[in-house]
């Protein structure tokens, strides 16, 4: 297996949908990227998906994204791919070209690197059967928009040795993605063998005049679709059974599934069928663009994976690991012993005043509060071990105003602290230096699994008292202690 940390530079073949998204999810992720596409037009199109991903991780990771990785349009496939550590190739489902294709990564690049492919069916194995090392080749297999979601496919070939496959997911791991590695090679790997079985019931519907193309949306997104995002379909159907569970289920509605309800198999793709399908999607669209519909997408994508972030609940688990991972690794910004982040007021943090929100000012000091828990090693893996420490009693003030794109500075200082509890003190300083939101934070440390206060582990503690010896001689924040209320005359 490849050295993870060495990993620093992608070398991207394809920059369609998929390897534009590719290249968005890689560099703000933190990686170099060199990707090569013939068309002409491939750097503005990738700029573009860029935006609309910025936008989005800047909603769902905020302060807590590392610092973006470049992305340079190469002149040539050996220019994209002849430097780079990992190789991600996306190029139409068309197995000769694809084949012809990597047999010149191949030839370009490094020996030891390994090739990964985006295909979304078509089988490993086959594909590397003109490669002389096809060992180092694999499928990773995304989903669009791949900035946002998590899942990847892993699929190797007869000769993928576990190491290629390891080092993919370990790749796709560091930039927030959920790998699932596929067992058995199989066309169509998992996940679209399933979309497809839907979207052959949902053509036959149109065909038949039984549903539109919004209705058939409608039954969707209104009904199975929102269970599906946090349990999929087995556990769903578990849930149905009752207490007496999935067997239960099985026997009350496994004889339906021999009623001659479904399709298996696809309906002729007619001219008449084909014009019925685009008409009734042009009208379901109603007249909005290509990136407002990608822009609603990647909002309603990243409510649903904060709130099941909350929930520390499927994808949400993934968002939340990812999360401790980037705090664990903020560096030292500077000398300033207060210095915690710095970063910049979002697009999707500014509210109809045109100034940066009131949740926005809680998420930059709750990504603050994690980035110092973190450094005093209290990150995931103290978590991990069943401690971890509680907000118990906030303070905010808001005293100025930001704007967009302002950068941000955000100081920690620590208060207080006995075994059990810390008293720390956060300022968000704005572009022109002044103080604009303040927040004052109690948090006790507690044993998770008995749910009650505990003392701190002895080296979290010592780490403690390593900052209360640094911010011993500042002079106490004033709005410190501070509470609400209106002056009495």
């Amino acid at each position: 297996m490849v050295d993870i940390a060495a990993i620093r530079t992608i070398g991207l073949v394809g920059g369609g949908v998929i390897g534009a998204g590719w290249a968005a999810r890689f560099a703000l992720a933190g990686y170099d990227v060199r990707m090569f596409d013939p068309d002409p037009a491939i750097g503005r199109k990738v700029e573009a998906v860029l935006g609309n991903a910025r936008r989005a991780q800047q909603r769902l990771l905020g302060a807590l994204l590392p610092s973006e990785g470049t992305v340079t349009i190469a002149s040539s496939l050996a220019d994209a791919v002849a430097t780079a550590d990992f190789i991600q190739e996306s190029l139409p489902e068309v197995e000769t070209l694809k084949q012809r294709v990597l047999c010149e990564i191949e030839a370009a690049a490094r020996p030891e690197v390994v090739i990964g492919s985006s295909t979304s069916g078509l089988l490993p194995t086959s594909l590397a059967s003109v490669l002389t090392n096809p060992e180092r080749f694999v499928v990773g297999h995304p989903f669009n928009p791949v900035y946002l979601l998590p899942l990847v496919e892993i699929c190797g070939g007869t000769a993928t040795t576990q190491a290629t496959k390891d080092t993919a997911t370990a790749l796709y791991t560091a930039c927030g993605m959920q790998p699932l590695q596929v067992r058995v090679e199989i066309d169509g790997f998992i996940a679209d063998r399933l979309l497809e079985a839907l979207w052959r019931e949902a053509l036959w519907l149109v065909n038949d005049g039984v549903a539109t193309t919004s209705e058939i949306d409608d039954a969707i997104r209104y009904g199975a679709g929102l269970r599906w995002s946090f349990m999929g379909t087995f556990l769903t159907y578990r849930l149905a059974g009752g207490e007496a569970g999935m067997r239960h289920f099985l026997a009350q509605f496994g004889p339906a599934l021999k009623l001659p309800w479904t399709k298996l198999v696809a309906c002729e793709l007619t001219d008449e069928l084909t014009e019925a399908v685009a008409a009734q999607s042009d009208e379901q669209a109603a007249g909005i663009g290509l990136r407002e519909y990608e822009q609603k997408r990647d909002d309603c994508l990243v409510d649903v994976m904060t709130a099941l972030k909350a929930n520390d609940f499927a994808a949400g688990a993934t968002l939340k690991a990812h999360g401790d991972r980037l705090a664990a690794r903020q560096p030292v910004l500077a000398d300033d012993p207060l210095l915690m982040l710095a970063t910049r007021v979002d697009a999707a943090w500014i509210d109809y005043n045109g100034h940066m929100t009131e949740w926005a000012y809680l998420k930059v000091f709750g990504d603050t509060t994690d980035v110092f828990l973190a450094k005093i090693g209290a990150g995931p893996d103290y978590v991990a071990t069943g401690h971890s420490f509680y907000t118990v009693e906030s303070h905010l003030r808001h005293v100025g105003q930001a704007r967009l794109g302002e950068a941000l500075r955000v100081t920690t200082q620590v208060l207080g602290c006995d075994t059990k509890r810390l008293h720390i003190a956060h300022s968000i300083t704005g572009a022109a230096g002044k103080v604009i939101a303040t927040a004052e934070h109690m948090l006790v440390h507690v044993d998770s699994s008995a749910e009650r206060s505990a003392p701190m582990a002895p080296a979290v503690a010592k780490a403690v008292a390593v900052f209360m010896q640094a911010h011993a001689n500042l002079p106490r924040p004033e709005f410190a202690g501070r509470s609400i209320g209106m002056p009495q005359s």
